[in-house]
């Protein structure tokens, strides 16, 4: 089931965060609604926090939850490889678990 939540990368304005493109520019998460659908059980992100945004840096969605924030989560499992954290030694997301930090075990 399919719960609908504000968007974290644009904090449900609808609006590019970072006005890329122009201040008027529609968010390319949530296209412009404010809102996104995500699966249940939801965790929040661990990679960027609940935030939705990259946190190397780069202006874009977070690659481990696609800027919605939260992420689906069947198991409460902590990976293994990065202890829950998400994170690869180097900062990038971990390997095994896609930034999430849990896994199915």
């Amino acid at each position: 089931m399919a719960k609908i939540i504000k968007c974290a990368f644009c904090s449900g304005t609808g609006k590019d965060p970072f006005d890329l493109l122009s201040a008027i520019s529609h968010c390319l998460v949530c296209n412009g609604t404010g809102q996104v659908e995500v699966d249940e059980p939801l965790k929040k992100c661990v990679f960027c926090s609940g935030t939705g945004k990259n946190p190397l840096g780069a202006r874009v969605p977070c690659i481990a939850c696609g800027g919605k924030g939260y992420n689906h989560c069947e198991s409460n499992l902590k990976c293994t490889q990065c202890r829950g954290t998400g994170k690869s030694s180097d900062g990038l997301t971990c390997t095994r678990c896609g930034g999430k930090g849990f896994n199915k075990q």
